[in-house]
């Protein structure tokens, strides 16, 4: 077949299209066809020299060859798809059937062509493929345009290690890959998360939230994967789970750290492979889900003590977003600050003229171990004891005596004993711990000994019941029982979780 001659009746564009082939004859004869086109063409002669290509510099559209040796058209396909990127790719084969077709385009191609290729078939494709693409990204744009005004204005905060994390979330929810969310408890994981979802392509399809942390023990596989009727004790009719109900949009799974090993591995099928099987069923059930995680611990350190697979933390985290705590974003209390008293104000039907600088001097100097809903909470206690439309400082209640937490633990709680550390002088209770306060005295500042003590300490107030201490430490209580088991405790008490 010869391209020689051919002249397009369209305009020549600028898009830059990736040949991959390994038949230099047809890589030529391509790069000839689409480059009298007006394209931009790059050439690679393998799967890997191609997914270099995509690495280093920007591609409009991926056209490549099916049967290749090594990676085919397909692994390449898989890959693009594996590393986040939405590029378009059309497979070409010169032995096309039904089969192949249908698993190219539910792998994600763009369209599936037999060989030889007709010029004008191929060139209103390729057209209508990047007007589509460009429609995709006019629509991202404009979401992005909106990031303070639209969707995600409840991300408050101007500050730099703020703005850091909101270029974060422009690079990331334009595309459809895994993103894992970590941060303190009390930083707004879940807002960045739905931000993610709000300013990507899949904003009006369904946003599903499950609490890892929360769920009933015997309940979490048919949360997640839905049950067939019958399938156990209670179960009367089909139920379907959240990957199901989340089918074409989004899923955020909270507190990933606290699922069950057992499910990880079911979890990482579901990632892997986009289908799954119901409770009591046989039938894969296939869906099409950008998954979202957040965690308040480092989910490194959990693969290393082995309550989480490493696998899924690989495949879990393929692109990251740490949410600073509130400690290192000083600069935008005042903004957060004004924000939580205009919104309640508007509840309340109550008046607001200014916060003023005396009150915002004493926020910004607390160091806020619970982070912004810690001070969502102070500011919402503040508007209830105020005498009049101005806040001023002495209508907030800040608590003392808090240690501040290191990432990731989680904030302290204030019913539990204040922490401070033992010097060589006589012990004394701090001047900033309210008389009455129970304070926990340790040898030096080594956490895990301070965890420990916490822990005993507060198993010791709730008479052994580990659900009551799990609550008081603000941990759920199968953290708690694993944390008891790494510290071979043993201790004996009810265990109602």
């Amino acid at each position: 077949m010869t391209y020689s001659g051919y002249s397009p009746n369209t305009p020549a564009t600028s898009a830059r299209i990736l040949c991959v082939d390994d038949d230099p004859l047809m890589g030529r004869a391509l790069d000839s066809m689409l480059r009298a086109m007006g394209f931009t063409m790059r050439i690679a002669d393998s799967a890997y020299a191609a997914l270099s290509i995509l690495r280093s510099e920007p591609v409009d559209l991926v056209l490549t060859d099916q049967q290749m040796p090594g990676l085919s058209g397909l692994d390449l396909l898989r890959m693009i798809r594996e590393e986040g990127r939405d590029t378009p790719v059309i497979l070409l084969t010169a032995f096309g059937s039904v089969e192949q077709a249908v698993t190219a385009l539910h792998a994600g191609a763009a369209h599936y062509l037999t060989k030889p290729v007709d010029p004008e078939v191929l060139q209103r494709l390729i057209d209508n493929i990047l007007e589509f693409q460009r429609a995709r990204r006019d629509v991202a744009d404009e979401r992005r345009t909106k990031l303070h005004t639209g969707p995600a204005s409840y991300l408050v905060g101007s500050g730099p290690a703020w703005q850091e994390m909101m270029r974060s979330i422009q690079r990331v929810s334009g595309t459809r890959a895994t993103v894992l969310v970590e941060g303190e408890s009390g930083t707004g994981k879940e807002l960045v998360a739905r931000a993610l979802r709000d300013l990507s392509d899949r904003a009006d399809q369904p946003f599903v939230t499950v609490n890892c942390a929360a769920l009933p023990e015997g309940l979490i596989e048919s949360t997640l994967f839905g049950h067939e009727r019958g399938s156990f004790t209670g179960a009367t009719t089909r139920s379907e789970g959240a990957f199901e109900r989340a089918d074409g949009g989004t899923l955020l799974l909270d507190e990933i750290s606290e699922m069950r090993i057992d499910l990880q591995a079911k979890l990482l099928r579901v990632l892997q492979e986009q289908e799954f099987e119901r409770v009591g069923g046989n039938t894969p059930v296939k869906v099409d889900v950008r998954v979202l995680a957040t965690t308040n611990r480092r989910l490194e350190d959990c693969v290393r003590d082995g309550s989480f697979r490493a696998d899924l933390y690989y495949r879990l985290n393929v692109l990251r977003i740490h949410v600073p705590p509130l400690r290192d974003r000083r600069e935008d209390i005042p903004d957060l600050v004004r924000h939580f008293a205009a919104r309640l104000a508007g509840q309340l039907d109550r008046p607001l003229e200014a916060i003023e600088p005396d009150a915002l001097a004493l926020l910004q100097a607390h160091d806020w171990p619970g982070n912004v809903r810690e001070l969502q909470h102070a500011v919402e206690r503040a508007m209830v004891h105020a005498d009049g439309p101005r806040l001023r400082a002495s209508a907030f209640r800040l608590s003392t005596g808090l240690a501040t937490p290191s990432w990731p633990t989680a904030a302290p709680v204030a019913s539990m004993p204040a922490i401070r550390r033992e010097s060589a002088v006589a012990p004394s209770i701090p001047a900033t711990v309210a008389p009455g306060t129970e304070v926990l005295i340790l040898p030096g500042l080594d956490v895990s000994e301070a965890e420990r003590q916490l822990i005993l300490r507060a198993l010791e107030r709730t008479n052994n019941n580990r659900t009551a201490a799990a609550a008081l430490l603000g941990m759920h209580a199968r953290t708690l029982r694993r944390k008891l088991k790494e510290m071979n405790a043993g201790t004996p008490g009810e265990d109602d979780a």
